[in-house]
């Protein structure tokens, strides 16, 4: 089993990402582990080029999230944990799948459509291409497994096409180059709503900072956030069906269901009726207990630059180990002479 995954260092990390992806990183790197694999989680610090971004800003959220990551519970010693840039191997192996994509398969990516719009002739070619990119973060350390959310599983597809067709086409039938890395769907990954929108996921991107609760907001923030998301004036069901229709209120449940591990049948079983004024602050409760001790040991992380760049230091060298083999053999399958 070799998990591969990337999280893009922009903004603060929120709820979402705890919920969605970090929390299951955590669970994948100790199953890795006891079946004898390895799991590499890496900052996509060169996605981030494919849309305009500050570059001191840049730097600074790549250390941020690495502290966030740690104070979550990823263990860099268990975890190759790293930043792409320190990983040449990426864009190389990126450059050599450029010959196997076709450009028919990139402007079908559903994404592309979404984040160029109109303006498709103003966009750079990185945020055309990056679906190539996450092709060679997967492909290049033969992943066999990829967490994916339902946005992206049609990339991981693409990187799927890419590889079937480079073995194809220049490897012999009985010794291809790449593996095939199968999407994987943790059952425990939540889909968190925004606050404001129970119909969009929360996201760094949206403006309002009443959208989202932020691993790094204080106990009174969360529970102000949480008590002024918008609900619906009906009181909670005790049925999962009676939240049918009722975005807001399913994705308040589904949040306290993800933070206490119980299922949201089980939460509508004990908090069915309550109106939300009761619910909210139950909410705030489960929500502080959860983020206050790792609030307190990413403000202790993020002040040790040196240990956060020690960290991406050490994980960068065992990426590198791990994927030059694989990056070698495409140079060789492609005939290309290197010193």
């Amino acid at each position: 089993m070799r998990v591969v995954s990337g999280i893009q260092p922009t903004g603060k990390p929120h709820l979402g990402n705890y919920l969605g992806a970090i929390v299951n990183y955590v669970k994948l790197q100790d199953e890795a582990e006891a079946q004898g694999g390895e799991c590499f989680i890496f900052l996509a610090d060169l996605h981030a080029l494919s849309m305009t971004h500050d570059p001191a800003e840049l730097t600074r959220n790549t250390r941020e999230m690495v502290a966030t990551l740690v104070a979550c519970g990823v263990d860099p010693s268990k975890t190759v944990l790293f930043n792409q840039a320190q990983v040449p191997a990426h864009a190389e192996m990126q450059w050599l799948l450029n010959g196997t994509a076709r450009m028919g398969w990139l402007n079908r990516m559903t994404q592309w459509k979404d984040k160029a719009g109109k303006n498709r002739e103003g966009q750079s070619v990185a945020l055309f291409t990056y679906p190539v990119l996450q092709a060679a973060d997967v492909l290049l350390y033969q992943a066999t497994h990829v967490p994916v959310g339902e946005d992206q599983k049609q990339h991981l597809e693409l990187a799927r096409d890419i590889a079937q067709k480079f073995n194809n086409d220049f490897c012999d039938e009985d010794a291809p180059l790449f593996t095939l890395p199968e999407p994987f769907i943790p059952p425990s990954a939540a889909r968190i709503m925004s606050l404001r929108d129970g119909t969009s996921k929360m996201s760094k991107s949206d403006p309002s900072e009443m959208s989202r609760i932020s691993l790094t907001d204080d106990p009174d923030t969360v529970m102000k956030k949480v008590k002024k998301a918008k609900t619906d004036p009906e009181p909670l069901p005790s049925e999962e069906a009676g939240l049918e229709d009722r975005p807001e209120a399913r994705n308040l449940v589904g949040i306290y269901a993800a933070l206490t591990g119980k299922t949201p049948a089980k939460v509508l079983s004990e908090h069915g009726g309550q109106g939300f004024g009761a619910f909210k602050p139950a909410l705030g409760e489960v929500l502080v207990e959860t983020l206050t001790p790792i609030n307190a040991r990413f403000m202790e992380l993020k002040g040790d630059q040196e240990a956060l760049d020690a960290i991406l230091a050490r994980g960068a060298s065992r990426a590198r180990e791990r994927g030059i083999p694989t990056l070698d053999a495409a140079y060789k399958a492609l005939g290309l002479v290197r010193g």
